[in-house]
């Protein structure tokens, strides 16, 4: 039963994107999954609140004395807008490092109008507005509290990373884990879907303090999480607490979601072909799926449901319309 995202041109069906997705519940038990909850797959950004966990344990983020929404931004994939630069700036500021030894690369604003007035004020790019500039000052700030030359601290057997993938696979269960490079060049792990629901089933649990305070820190500050017209930002508004959502590259998303009933799921949901367009409708047809969004919610999401596809023109040419095949 995969989550088919039907691409329609008018009445004709175009494109077919196919989606997996796995629930797990207090227990690590898959209590329903689309396609193959075994499916492995890279983890991406979807990561960034696991890896931020092994800094807020450490200690690092109280000896940086870094704010609530600071620990959001080390969770973040943002837009490069103005706040999001000025969020990182000052976690640097603190630590007392300069944007040069951020080892994310730089790229231009996901923002367009943060794009723009960088080009029409002759601004440049850089490593502050890469999406993954939170995570890396946060990977800056456990260098700074082990007291370890931070000039490598993106390399796999650097004490950060090492700290980082021993909380990984304490959460995981796993004593070995297989990893490639990042888009940002930090490390990633690959695993399966019903293992990443499982992360994310811990960070919504409420029964680890590190990942208790970074839940909070992103349903508190969800702009600072992503950013305009974003689907995570959009996301944890809509569910006013009681639910978190972290995205990754080849789309890749995980849910920890808090029921009123008191159950706690985690969630994770993949386009196996990778294209983002398709992994927000197949999000929001996973989670309805199951029950998982009231109607009030829906309403507020309902741009992600069923996209509607435009030309350049802005003329309706198309949606995606997407659900799970029986």
């Amino acid at each position: 039963m995969p989550i088919l995202s039907k691409v329609m041109r008018g009445d004709f069906i175009e494109s077919i994107h196919v989606a997996y997705g796995a629930t797990v519940d207090a227990e690590g038990e898959i209590v329903f999954s689309t396609g193959d909850p075994h499916y492995l797959t890279g983890v991406r950004s979807s990561l960034k609140p696991f890896q931020a966990a092994a800094t807020v344990k450490s200690g690092a983020v109280d000896a940086a004395d870094f704010s609530e929404d600071e620990l959001a931004l080390m969770c973040a994939s943002h837009n490069g807008e103005a706040i999001h630069v000025k969020t990182v700036q000052s976690m640097l500021d603190k630590l007392e490092y300069t944007t040069d030894q951020l080892k994310c690369g730089r790229h231009a604003p996901y923002d367009r109008e943060s794009h723009e007035s960088l080009i029409k004020n002759d601004g440049e790019m850089s490593p502050l507005h890469n999406n993954c500039s939170g995570k890396h000052a946060g990977m800056l700030a456990l260098s700074k509290f082990l007291a370890v030359d931070p000039k490598d601290y993106i390399h796999k057997k650097h004490p950060v990373q090492r700290a980082i993938f021993a909380q990984v696979k304490e959460y995981t269960g796993l004593d070995q884990l297989s990893t490639a490079i990042d888009g940002c060049s930090a490390p990633t792990p690959f695993l399966t879907l019903a293992l990443t629901a499982k992360l994310f089933q811990q960070l919504a649990s409420g029964s680890y303090p590190e990942l208790d305070k970074l839940y909070r820190a992103m349903t508190a500050y969800p702009y600072l999480v992503a950013g305009k017209g974003r689907f995570d930002t959009d996301f944890i508004s809509a569910m006013s607490g009681r639910a978190v959502c972290k995205v990754g590259g080849e789309a890749i998303r995980g849910f920890g979601i808090r029921n009123s009933d008191g159950t706690i799921l985690g969630c994770a949901v993949k386009v196996l072909d990778g294209n983002m367009r398709a992994l927000h409708p197949a999000s929001m047809a996973f989670l309805n799926e199951m029950d998982l969004l009231t109607h009030e919610e829906n309403k507020a999401l309902q741009q992600y449901r069923e996209p509607i596809l435009k030309n350049h023109r802005k003329i309706q040419v198309g949606k995606i319309s997407t659900g799970i095949d029986i």
